[in-house]
């Protein structure tokens, strides 16, 4: 099962005890998930036919509950993703959800305290919603047919600090969040609680393991540095020793020079603790900067024979 079908699974079997929560989070399902029908002989219907049985299930359930429906006219048993009712009761349901054909939204007196809109975005998110594997990326969406409905959906949202976006994709508006902390407070809301340790558990996870590969990538990259400059230092220090001698150069200088030439794996630190008297990383770095900076004047006045005391002062 994937992700958005375990949180779709535990949202279906929450059980909001108020009634004005289930009709509610009824409403959401209906009006977003488009299940109102006009039947030939006038009225309405109720029909879901979904992609996940959950939907259907939750519909089921809140018509059961609130309404005390039981028995014909659903054919759930058969197709655990299809519910129909065209009963006697779907007047008294739709006007108990105060659902107008007119409008393509829930009426915003269903929802106007704080546990009515938590049932609202579980119906919306059973009807529409869907979210993707974490373990890829962060990404949930709900896919509305109106961008009035869009807009209905984010003033929710809106209410518990969950910033969405919107954009339009074919002919649906498609709100959606792409950040995990506001994905992880919407499943909060929504009360999936166990959908939530599981991302969380899995984005601590990803989170190690990206914070593990910089690590390694950063003393990759450090290695690479120090060994790039041990291997230049090294190539300066020969040229010396081959155009200019070491006997031309200060006792600290040339010391560096040969401690360098026995150790091309050491770094800065321990070079400087394999001088005598024992020198500071800073020091023992002057002092290549110093033979780094002879060798590129000896490279540059090759063929001049020009290499005098001045030199040597200079170190």
């Amino acid at each position: 099962m994937s992700f958005s079908g375990e949180v779709k699974e535990e949202l279906a079997k929450l059980q909001s005890d108020a009634r004005h929560c289930q009709l509610a989070e009824l409403a959401a399902i209906l009006v977003y998930a488009r299940a109102v029908k006009t039947i030939k002989q006038g009225g309405f219907g109720i029909e879901i036919q979904s992609d996940v049985p959950y939907t259907a299930k939750k519909c089921f359930t809140l018509l059961e509950k609130t309404f005390k429906i039981e028995g014909g006219g659903y054919n759930i048993a058969q197709q655990p993703n299809i519910l129909k009712y065209y009963g006697k009761q779907i007047p008294k349901i739709l006007q108990a959800v105060k659902y107008s054909a007119d409008e393509e939204f829930v009426n915003p007196l269903l929802i106007k305290s704080i546990c009515c809109k938590r049932s609202f975005l579980r119906g919306v998110f059973l009807s529409t919603g869907s979210i993707s594997n974490p373990q890829k990326g962060y990404h949930l969406e709900f896919v509305c047919d109106t961008m009035r409905q869009a807009q209905q959906l984010m003033e929710a949202l809106m209410v518990f600090g969950i910033e969405a976006k919107v954009v339009q994709r074919k002919r649906y508006q498609v709100v959606y969040l792409k950040e995990s902390e506001g994905i992880v407070e919407l499943l909060n809301v929504m009360g999936a609680h166990i959908s939530l340790m599981n991302l969380e558990n899995l984005r601590i996870l990803k989170d190690m393991r990206n914070t593990i590969n910089r690590r390694v990538n950063c003393e990759a990259a450090n290695i690479t540095k120090t060994v790039n400059a041990a291997t230049k230092q090294i190539d300066d220090i020969l040229y010396i020793k081959e155009h200019y001698g070491f006997d031309n150069l200060s006792e600290p200088i040339r010391q560096v020079a040969q401690t360098r030439l026995d150790y091309p794996d050491a770094t800065l630190k321990e070079l400087g603790m394999l001088l005598l008297p024992p020198v500071g990383k800073s020091g023992v770095n002057h002092r290549l900067r110093k033979l780094s900076e002879l060798a590129d004047r000896i490279r540059g006045e090759k063929g001049r024979n020009c290499y005098g005391k001045e030199n040597e002062n200079q170190l």
